[in-house]
């Protein structure tokens, strides 16, 4: 059976899926009631991909991923996706019009335009971090997602390849770095990014604009955390910032009028906040209708 289904099955997705569960979560049997399968199908499975490959891919106790189940692991996210990237899009294109909306959004993505533009009734807002947004459309979890990342005026955002989409800029504005009231910087007309480097941020990949955004656009390291936030929530951001536990860059819309808290305009260099529309073939119904809102003025 294990003969068969290694030479029928080669990188089989079934067999790889199982294969990343498995690993992730260091546990045949864990492995198999997420599944749904025996541990016995499990073992067959990780035995069968071994087979094929010709060498082990796991260390059996503890359990855990050999060299070269390792380097496996780094292609099989991405096969995976475009696997289901791939069902998905053919699922569009067959399935009938769904009077509904679902839409990802990073926080910071959802300005007045974006609020404007949703429908009236049968949306789904799903906030989650901006990396994750691609993925989320291309598997057909989403039918549209708002990402948004700091970029020169007019460049495009430097989107992760997990499958083919289609971009387009729906908005960009000024970004603002938020402060206590009582910091010494607080007075100043502008920043320069610069300046900076040295002074002691809060680290928030799914609320403000990453970091590792923040190194790119200045050419150099630094910007050391001294908090990290996980969460998704912008208000929760920015009460941290006005407690004084770290700097935060943010949409100049979203950073003013905050109590305790000042906004100062970043000068240098020349960025802006880009929002950009995501989604994965031919849009309708409720979605071709908030495309074409945003689009409207973009």
């Amino acid at each position: 059976m294990l003969m068969t289904y290694g030479i029928l099955g080669r990188m089989d997705p079934h067999l790889l899926r199982t294969y990343v569960t498995v690993a992730r979560l260091a546990s045949f049997s864990e492995a198999a009631r997420e599944l749904g399968y025996t541990q016995s199908a499990v073992s067959q499975h990780i035995a069968a991909l071994e087979q094929d490959l010709g060498t082990p891919l796991l260390t059996r106790r503890p359990v855990a991923p050999t060299a070269a189940g390792e380097r496996l692991l780094e292609h099989a996210g991405p096969l995976l996706l475009r696997l289901d990237a791939a069902r998905a899009d053919v699922a569009r294109m067959v399935a009938a019009p769904e009077h509904g909306l679902t839409l990802a959004a990073a926080p910071t993505a959802l300005g007045p335009r974006a609020l404007a533009a949703l429908p009236a009734a049968g949306v789904t807002l799903r906030v989650l971090a901006r990396d994750d947004i691609p993925e989320a459309v291309a598997t057909g979890t989403a039918d549209l997602g708002l990402v948004d990342g700091l970029a020169a005026p007019s460049d495009p955002l430097r989107l992760p390849d997990v499958a083919p989409l289609t971009t387009h800029g729906v908005g960009e504005e000024p970004v603002c770095v938020l402060l206590p009231a009582s910091h010494p910087l607080a007075r100043r007309t502008g920043l320069r990014l610069g300046d900076l480097v040295d002074a002691r941020w809060l680290d928030a990949p799914g609320a403000g604009l990453p970091l590792d955004h923040l190194r790119a656009a200045n050419g150099s390291g630094g910007f050391r955390p001294a908090l990290r936030y996980e969460g998704t929530d912008i208000r929760a951001l920015t009460t941290l910032a006005a407690a004084g536990h770290g700097l935060t860059l943010l949409p100049c819309t979203a950073a003013t009028g905050l109590p305790g808290a000042v906004a100062v305009p970043l000068v240098a260099p020349r960025l802006v906040h880009r929002v950009e529309l995501v989604h994965g073939g031919s849009l309708r119904g409720a979605a071709a209708t908030m495309a074409d809102k945003l689009l409207e003025h973009a």
